[in-house]
Protein backbone atom coordinates (compact mmCIF):
# COMPACT_ATOMS: atom_id res chain seq x y z
CA UNK A 1 0.00 0.00 0.00
CA UNK A 2 1.79 3.17 -1.14
CA UNK A 3 0.34 5.82 0.60
CA UNK A 4 0.03 4.43 3.82
CA UNK A 5 4.14 3.84 3.48
CA UNK A 6 4.89 7.00 3.02
CA UNK A 7 5.54 7.66 6.58
CA UNK A 8 8.05 4.95 7.04
CA UNK A 9 10.23 6.08 4.17
CA UNK A 10 14.12 5.73 4.68
CA UNK A 11 16.40 8.56 2.85
CA UNK A 12 19.30 6.25 1.98
CA UNK A 13 16.41 3.44 0.76
CA UNK A 14 14.80 6.30 -2.08
CA UNK A 15 17.97 7.76 -2.67
CA UNK A 16 19.42 4.53 -4.28
CA UNK A 17 15.83 3.44 -5.83
CA UNK A 18 15.69 6.70 -7.61
CA UNK A 19 18.98 6.68 -8.88
CA UNK A 20 18.93 3.49 -9.91
CA UNK A 21 15.42 3.73 -11.65
CA UNK A 22 17.04 7.18 -13.42
CA UNK A 23 20.29 5.03 -14.59
CA UNK A 24 17.73 2.50 -16.28
CA UNK A 25 15.18 4.80 -17.53
CA UNK A 26 18.79 6.40 -19.19
CA UNK A 27 19.76 3.57 -20.05
CA UNK A 28 16.95 1.81 -21.98
CA UNK A 29 17.01 5.48 -23.50
CA UNK A 30 20.57 5.97 -25.02
CA UNK A 31 21.83 2.34 -24.80
CA UNK A 32 18.36 0.14 -25.93
CA UNK A 33 20.74 -2.62 -26.82
CA UNK A 34 22.25 -3.09 -23.77
CA UNK A 35 20.80 -5.05 -21.31
CA UNK A 36 20.01 -2.01 -18.34
CA UNK A 37 18.27 -3.96 -15.73
CA UNK A 38 21.98 -6.28 -15.30
CA UNK A 39 24.15 -4.00 -15.38
CA UNK A 40 22.23 -1.93 -12.95
CA UNK A 41 22.06 -4.82 -10.53
CA UNK A 42 26.05 -6.08 -10.93
CA UNK A 43 26.75 -2.17 -10.53
CA UNK A 44 24.38 -1.87 -7.54
CA UNK A 45 26.08 -5.06 -5.56
CA UNK A 46 29.62 -3.75 -6.41
CA UNK A 47 28.80 -0.34 -4.77
CA UNK A 48 26.75 -1.99 -1.99
CA UNK A 49 30.24 -3.97 -1.03
CA UNK A 50 33.15 -1.18 -1.70
CA UNK A 51 30.74 1.28 0.49
CA UNK A 52 29.01 -0.92 2.87
CA UNK A 53 25.76 0.20 1.92
CA UNK A 54 23.47 -2.33 4.52
CA UNK A 55 25.64 -1.27 7.42
CA UNK A 56 23.95 2.61 6.78
CA UNK A 57 20.31 1.08 6.94
CA UNK A 58 20.13 -0.19 3.67
CA UNK A 59 17.85 -3.44 3.02
CA UNK A 60 19.56 -5.83 0.99
CA UNK A 61 17.99 -8.71 -0.20
CA UNK A 62 20.29 -11.20 2.18
CA UNK A 63 20.94 -14.51 2.44
CA UNK A 64 19.17 -16.65 0.02
CA UNK A 65 18.50 -20.68 0.29
CA UNK A 66 20.04 -22.71 -2.34
CA UNK A 67 19.10 -26.08 -3.64
CA UNK A 68 15.72 -27.56 -5.17
CA UNK A 69 12.94 -27.95 -3.15
CA UNK A 70 11.28 -31.26 -1.97
CA UNK A 71 8.90 -32.75 -4.06
CA UNK A 72 5.46 -33.79 -2.01
CA UNK A 73 2.64 -32.02 -0.82
CA UNK A 74 2.80 -29.82 2.12
CA UNK A 75 3.06 -31.42 5.60
CA UNK A 76 -0.49 -30.35 6.88
CA UNK A 77 -3.62 -31.62 8.57
CA UNK A 78 -6.88 -31.38 6.82
CA UNK A 79 -7.74 -28.90 8.81
CA UNK A 80 -5.12 -26.92 8.10
CA UNK A 81 -6.33 -27.43 4.44
CA UNK A 82 -9.29 -26.11 5.17
CA UNK A 83 -8.17 -22.82 6.75
CA UNK A 84 -6.14 -22.03 4.02
CA UNK A 85 -9.25 -21.86 1.84
CA UNK A 86 -10.49 -18.56 1.99
CA UNK A 87 -6.84 -17.19 1.20
CA UNK A 88 -6.24 -19.53 -1.06
CA UNK A 89 -9.15 -18.21 -2.95
CA UNK A 90 -8.33 -14.47 -2.50
CA UNK A 91 -4.78 -15.14 -4.36
CA UNK A 92 -6.40 -17.48 -7.03
CA UNK A 93 -8.44 -14.38 -8.08
CA UNK A 94 -5.72 -11.97 -7.91
CA UNK A 95 -3.43 -14.30 -9.70
CA UNK A 96 -5.90 -15.09 -12.52
CA UNK A 97 -6.90 -11.32 -12.75
CA UNK A 98 -3.43 -10.27 -12.81
CA UNK A 99 -2.37 -13.42 -15.12
CA UNK A 100 -5.35 -12.27 -17.73
CA UNK A 101 -4.32 -9.00 -17.56
CA UNK A 102 -0.30 -9.37 -18.64
CA UNK A 103 -1.76 -11.96 -21.33
CA UNK A 104 -3.95 -10.43 -22.67
CA UNK A 105 -1.91 -6.63 -22.79
CA UNK A 106 1.02 -8.26 -24.60
CA UNK A 107 -1.26 -10.64 -26.88
CA UNK A 108 -2.51 -7.26 -28.23
CA UNK A 109 0.78 -6.11 -29.06
CA UNK A 110 1.70 -9.05 -31.04
CA UNK A 111 -1.73 -9.30 -32.78
CA UNK A 112 -2.80 -12.15 -30.80
CA UNK A 113 -5.59 -14.04 -29.10
CA UNK A 114 -6.14 -14.84 -25.65
CA UNK A 115 -8.15 -17.51 -24.49
CA UNK A 116 -9.47 -17.45 -20.66
CA UNK A 117 -10.17 -21.15 -20.24
CA UNK A 118 -6.88 -22.44 -21.52
CA UNK A 119 -5.34 -19.44 -19.37
CA UNK A 120 -7.04 -21.06 -16.01
CA UNK A 121 -6.33 -24.35 -17.11
CA UNK A 122 -2.45 -23.57 -17.57
CA UNK A 123 -2.53 -21.36 -14.03
CA UNK A 124 -4.14 -24.63 -12.65
CA UNK A 125 -1.75 -26.70 -13.87
CA UNK A 126 0.92 -24.93 -12.96
CA UNK A 127 -0.07 -24.02 -9.17
CA UNK A 128 -0.47 -27.64 -8.76
CA UNK A 129 2.66 -28.93 -10.04
CA UNK A 130 4.47 -25.76 -8.08
CA UNK A 131 2.23 -27.13 -4.56
CA UNK A 132 4.03 -30.27 -5.00
CA UNK A 133 7.25 -28.91 -5.48
CA UNK A 134 7.08 -26.92 -2.08
CA UNK A 135 7.09 -23.97 -4.57
CA UNK A 136 5.41 -20.74 -4.69
CA UNK A 137 2.50 -19.20 -6.26
CA UNK A 138 2.55 -19.15 -10.10
CA UNK A 139 0.81 -16.55 -11.84
CA UNK A 140 1.55 -14.48 -15.03
CA UNK A 141 2.60 -11.50 -12.70
CA UNK A 142 2.39 -7.89 -14.88
CA UNK A 143 6.05 -6.82 -13.35
CA UNK A 144 7.56 -10.03 -14.43
CA UNK A 145 6.00 -10.04 -17.66
CA UNK A 146 6.89 -6.39 -18.05
CA UNK A 147 10.62 -7.09 -17.08
CA UNK A 148 10.57 -9.96 -19.44
CA UNK A 149 9.27 -8.33 -22.58
CA UNK A 150 11.66 -5.40 -21.71
CA UNK A 151 14.72 -7.83 -22.28
CA UNK A 152 13.01 -8.83 -25.68
CA UNK A 153 11.03 -12.16 -25.09
CA UNK A 154 9.22 -13.15 -27.70
CA UNK A 155 8.00 -16.81 -27.24
CA UNK A 156 7.82 -19.91 -24.68
CA UNK A 157 11.27 -20.42 -24.88
CA UNK A 158 12.05 -17.22 -22.94
CA UNK A 159 9.77 -19.09 -19.68
CA UNK A 160 11.94 -22.35 -20.66
CA UNK A 161 15.18 -20.24 -20.64
CA UNK A 162 14.53 -18.39 -17.62
CA UNK A 163 13.33 -21.79 -15.51
CA UNK A 164 16.75 -23.29 -16.48
CA UNK A 165 18.89 -20.15 -14.99
CA UNK A 166 16.34 -20.12 -12.15
CA UNK A 167 17.53 -23.61 -11.30
CA UNK A 168 20.83 -22.99 -11.88
CA UNK A 169 20.44 -19.99 -9.76
CA UNK A 170 19.92 -21.75 -7.33
CA UNK A 171 22.14 -24.91 -7.16
CA UNK A 172 25.09 -22.28 -7.59
CA UNK A 173 24.71 -18.79 -7.72
CA UNK A 174 22.37 -17.68 -4.68
CA UNK A 175 25.35 -16.11 -3.07
CA UNK A 176 25.50 -13.39 -5.98
CA UNK A 177 22.43 -11.97 -5.02
CA UNK A 178 22.59 -11.39 -1.02
CA UNK A 179 24.47 -7.66 -1.58
CA UNK A 180 21.66 -6.62 -3.90
CA UNK A 181 19.77 -3.99 -2.51
CA UNK A 182 16.10 -4.11 -2.44
CA UNK A 183 15.00 -0.66 -3.70
CA UNK A 184 17.35 -1.69 -6.92
CA UNK A 185 15.17 -4.71 -6.89
CA UNK A 186 12.10 -2.28 -6.94
CA UNK A 187 13.26 -0.22 -9.47
CA UNK A 188 14.07 -2.77 -12.34
CA UNK A 189 10.57 -3.98 -11.58
CA UNK A 190 9.19 -0.04 -12.08
CA UNK A 191 11.22 0.31 -15.18
CA UNK A 192 9.32 -2.50 -16.56
CA UNK A 193 5.69 -1.69 -15.60
CA UNK A 194 5.93 2.23 -16.04
CA UNK A 195 5.84 1.32 -19.66
CA UNK A 196 2.72 -0.21 -19.12
CA UNK A 197 0.68 2.65 -17.52
CA UNK A 198 -1.44 3.66 -20.25
CA UNK A 199 -3.22 6.99 -19.13
CA UNK A 200 -4.20 7.08 -22.89
CA UNK A 201 -6.31 4.43 -21.80
CA UNK A 202 -8.77 5.94 -19.03
CA UNK A 203 -8.60 9.33 -21.61
CA UNK A 204 -10.31 6.96 -24.10
CA UNK A 205 -12.02 5.27 -21.11
CA UNK A 206 -13.85 8.69 -19.96
CA UNK A 207 -14.33 10.19 -23.25
CA UNK A 208 -16.22 6.67 -24.21
CA UNK A 209 -19.76 8.04 -23.62
CA UNK A 210 -22.22 10.30 -25.72
CA UNK A 211 -24.66 13.41 -24.31
CA UNK A 212 -27.23 10.96 -25.39
CA UNK A 213 -26.07 8.20 -22.94
CA UNK A 214 -25.08 10.96 -20.37
CA UNK A 215 -28.26 12.31 -20.40
CA UNK A 216 -29.79 9.14 -19.68
CA UNK A 217 -27.60 7.14 -17.57
CA UNK A 218 -25.40 10.32 -15.27
CA UNK A 219 -22.28 8.98 -14.06
CA UNK A 220 -23.01 5.50 -15.03
CA UNK A 221 -22.53 6.03 -18.61
CA UNK A 222 -18.75 6.35 -17.63
CA UNK A 223 -18.83 3.11 -15.93
CA UNK A 224 -15.83 1.36 -17.38
CA UNK A 225 -13.85 4.24 -16.18
CA UNK A 226 -15.38 4.55 -12.75
CA UNK A 227 -14.24 1.14 -12.29
CA UNK A 228 -10.70 1.54 -13.57
CA UNK A 229 -10.77 4.53 -11.44
CA UNK A 230 -12.25 3.06 -8.01
CA UNK A 231 -9.91 -0.23 -8.90
CA UNK A 232 -7.13 2.04 -9.30
CA UNK A 233 -7.43 4.02 -6.22
CA UNK A 234 -8.58 1.05 -4.50
CA UNK A 235 -4.98 -1.10 -5.01
CA UNK A 236 -3.06 2.44 -4.02
CA UNK A 237 -5.19 2.93 -0.27
CA UNK A 238 -6.02 -0.82 0.81
CA UNK A 239 -4.03 -3.13 -1.66
CA UNK A 240 -4.34 -5.59 -4.50
CA UNK A 241 -6.82 -7.50 -3.54
CA UNK A 242 -8.76 -5.44 -1.32
CA UNK A 243 -8.79 -2.86 -4.33
CA UNK A 244 -9.46 -5.15 -6.60
CA UNK A 245 -12.68 -6.13 -4.78
CA UNK A 246 -13.61 -2.41 -4.78
CA UNK A 247 -13.28 -2.47 -8.58
CA UNK A 248 -15.63 -4.98 -9.25
CA UNK A 249 -17.75 -3.91 -6.48
CA UNK A 250 -18.00 -0.66 -8.06
CA UNK A 251 -18.40 -1.95 -11.47
CA UNK A 252 -21.54 -3.83 -10.38
CA UNK A 253 -22.99 -0.82 -8.71
CA UNK A 254 -22.90 1.01 -11.44
CA UNK A 255 -24.00 -1.49 -14.23
CA UNK A 256 -26.67 -2.27 -11.51
CA UNK A 257 -27.70 1.90 -11.51
CA UNK A 258 -27.61 1.75 -15.25
CA UNK A 259 -29.49 -1.25 -16.21
CA UNK A 260 -32.25 -0.46 -13.27
CA UNK A 261 -33.02 2.41 -15.29
CA UNK A 262 -32.67 1.78 -18.62
CA UNK A 263 -33.81 3.97 -21.67
CA UNK A 264 -37.33 3.78 -23.18
CA UNK A 265 -36.89 5.70 -26.40
CA UNK A 266 -39.90 6.73 -27.90
CA UNK A 267 -39.58 6.30 -32.00
CA UNK A 268 -40.72 7.35 -34.69
CA UNK A 269 -41.72 6.67 -38.54
CA UNK A 270 -38.66 7.93 -41.03
CA UNK A 271 -38.99 7.36 -44.83
CA UNK A 272 -36.69 4.53 -45.92
CA UNK A 273 -34.71 3.87 -49.15
CA UNK A 274 -36.73 3.08 -51.66
CA UNK A 275 -38.43 0.15 -51.51
CA UNK A 276 -37.56 -0.42 -48.47
CA UNK A 277 -40.40 1.21 -46.50
CA UNK A 278 -40.87 3.34 -43.69
CA UNK A 279 -38.31 2.80 -40.82
CA UNK A 280 -38.87 3.78 -36.47
CA UNK A 281 -35.92 5.35 -35.19
CA UNK A 282 -35.28 7.13 -31.69
CA UNK A 283 -36.98 10.83 -31.85
CA UNK A 284 -34.45 12.52 -29.71
CA UNK A 285 -31.62 11.64 -32.13
CA UNK A 286 -33.40 11.99 -35.29
CA UNK A 287 -36.22 14.92 -35.22
CA UNK A 288 -37.31 14.48 -38.10
CA UNK A 289 -39.17 11.57 -37.12
CA UNK A 290 -42.94 11.62 -37.27
CA UNK A 291 -45.08 10.13 -34.90
CA UNK A 292 -48.55 8.30 -34.62
CA UNK A 293 -51.99 9.60 -33.89
CA UNK A 294 -53.31 7.76 -30.89
CA UNK A 295 -50.45 5.07 -30.71
CA UNK A 296 -47.57 5.67 -28.75
CA UNK A 297 -44.45 3.22 -29.58
CA UNK A 298 -41.54 2.90 -27.66
CA UNK A 299 -38.22 0.56 -27.56
CA UNK A 300 -36.93 -0.95 -24.06
CA UNK A 301 -33.35 -1.15 -24.60
CA UNK A 302 -32.38 -3.35 -22.18
CA UNK A 303 -33.30 -6.77 -20.35
CA UNK A 304 -35.97 -6.69 -18.33
CA UNK A 305 -35.97 -8.49 -15.11
CA UNK A 306 -36.74 -7.50 -10.82
CA UNK A 307 -34.71 -4.71 -10.69
CA UNK A 308 -36.48 -2.35 -13.48
CA UNK A 309 -39.27 -4.04 -14.38
CA UNK A 310 -41.75 -1.23 -12.21
CA UNK A 311 -39.65 1.09 -14.05
CA UNK A 312 -40.01 -0.05 -17.03
CA UNK A 313 -43.81 -0.58 -16.28
CA UNK A 314 -44.81 2.78 -14.82
CA UNK A 315 -42.56 4.63 -17.86
CA UNK A 316 -45.13 2.83 -20.00
CA UNK A 317 -48.23 3.61 -18.04
CA UNK A 318 -47.27 7.39 -17.75
CA UNK A 319 -46.71 6.97 -22.10
CA UNK A 320 -50.46 5.88 -22.21
CA UNK A 321 -52.08 8.82 -19.19
CA UNK A 322 -52.96 11.36 -22.14
CA UNK A 323 -56.59 11.13 -23.15
CA UNK A 324 -56.28 10.42 -27.10
CA UNK A 325 -53.32 7.94 -26.64
CA UNK A 326 -55.65 4.18 -27.45
CA UNK A 327 -52.88 1.80 -27.92
CA UNK A 328 -48.90 1.56 -26.97
CA UNK A 329 -46.30 -0.62 -29.53
CA UNK A 330 -43.93 -2.02 -27.33
CA UNK A 331 -40.80 -3.10 -29.38
CA UNK A 332 -38.81 -5.66 -27.64
CA UNK A 333 -35.73 -6.25 -30.09
CA UNK A 334 -33.50 -5.10 -27.90
CA UNK A 335 -34.50 -7.23 -24.84
CA UNK A 336 -32.21 -9.70 -24.44
CA UNK A 337 -33.99 -11.75 -21.38
CA UNK A 338 -36.95 -11.31 -19.32
CA UNK A 339 -37.11 -13.13 -16.22
CA UNK A 340 -40.22 -14.04 -13.99
CA UNK A 341 -40.53 -10.68 -12.71
CA UNK A 342 -40.72 -9.04 -15.66
CA UNK A 343 -42.95 -11.94 -17.27
CA UNK A 344 -45.71 -11.23 -14.48
CA UNK A 345 -45.09 -7.10 -15.05
CA UNK A 346 -45.88 -7.33 -18.70
CA UNK A 347 -49.16 -9.32 -18.06
CA UNK A 348 -49.76 -6.45 -15.29
CA UNK A 349 -48.82 -3.89 -17.93
CA UNK A 350 -51.44 -4.89 -20.43
CA UNK A 351 -54.18 -5.19 -17.62
CA UNK A 352 -53.03 -1.37 -16.57
CA UNK A 353 -53.26 -0.50 -20.08
CA UNK A 354 -56.82 -1.64 -20.53
CA UNK A 355 -57.61 0.35 -17.21
CA UNK A 356 -56.35 3.94 -18.66
CA UNK A 357 -58.54 2.49 -22.60
CA UNK A 358 -55.51 1.19 -24.15
CA UNK A 359 -54.13 -1.39 -25.77
CA UNK A 360 -50.14 -3.09 -25.41
CA UNK A 361 -49.13 -4.41 -28.46
CA UNK A 362 -45.13 -6.34 -29.02
CA UNK A 363 -43.37 -5.83 -31.75
CA UNK A 364 -40.72 -8.21 -33.05
CA UNK A 365 -40.07 -11.20 -32.25
CA UNK A 366 -38.81 -12.21 -28.63
CA UNK A 367 -37.69 -15.86 -29.51
CA UNK A 368 -37.10 -17.31 -25.84
CA UNK A 369 -38.39 -14.68 -24.51
CA UNK A 370 -41.97 -15.37 -24.68
CA UNK A 371 -41.67 -18.86 -23.22
CA UNK A 372 -41.56 -17.37 -20.35
CA UNK A 373 -44.64 -14.95 -20.97
CA UNK A 374 -47.63 -16.42 -18.90
CA UNK A 375 -50.52 -14.83 -21.23
CA UNK A 376 -50.55 -14.93 -24.75
CA UNK A 377 -49.35 -10.97 -26.05
CA UNK A 378 -50.33 -9.51 -29.20
CA UNK A 379 -47.38 -9.97 -31.03
CA UNK A 380 -46.13 -8.66 -34.29
CA UNK A 381 -43.39 -9.58 -36.60
CA UNK A 382 -42.43 -5.78 -36.90
CA UNK A 383 -43.39 -2.58 -35.57
CA UNK A 384 -45.04 -0.78 -39.00
CA UNK A 385 -47.57 -4.10 -38.76
CA UNK A 386 -47.81 -3.72 -34.93
CA UNK A 387 -48.72 0.11 -35.63
CA UNK A 388 -51.25 -1.04 -38.33
CA UNK A 389 -52.84 -3.63 -36.06
CA UNK A 390 -53.70 -0.44 -33.44
CA UNK A 391 -55.00 1.62 -35.69
CA UNK A 392 -57.27 -1.18 -36.58
CA UNK A 393 -58.07 -1.46 -33.17
CA UNK A 394 -59.00 1.79 -32.50
CA UNK A 395 -61.17 1.56 -35.63
CA UNK A 396 -63.04 -1.58 -33.99
CA UNK A 397 -63.72 0.45 -31.17
CA UNK A 398 -65.48 3.28 -32.40
CA UNK A 399 -67.21 0.93 -34.44
CA UNK A 400 -65.28 1.76 -38.01
CA UNK A 401 -65.37 5.83 -37.42
CA UNK A 402 -61.62 6.14 -35.70
CA UNK A 403 -59.09 7.87 -37.55
CA UNK A 404 -55.43 6.37 -39.13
Amino acid sequence: MFLSGLGETDALTLSVGLLALAALLLLKRILPLIPASQVVVVLAIAATRVLGLEHHGLDIVGPLPGGLPPLGPPDLTLSQYGALVAGAAGIALVGFAEGLGAARTYAAKAGDRIDPDRELLGLGGANLASGLCSGMVVNGSLSKTAVNGAAGARSQVSGLTAALFTVLTLLFLTGLFEELPEAVLAAVVISAVVELVDVGALRDLYRLTTPALTAVYGLASRMDFLGAVAALLGVLLLGTLQGLLVGVGVSLLLLLRRSSRPHLAELGRVDGPAGSGPRWVDRERESDATTEDRVTVLRVESGLYFANSEFVHDRVVDAARPENVRAVVLDVRAVPFVDATAARMLDRLAEDLQGHGAALLLARDLGQVRDLLRHPHALYPSVEEAVRAAHARIRGDNGGDGER
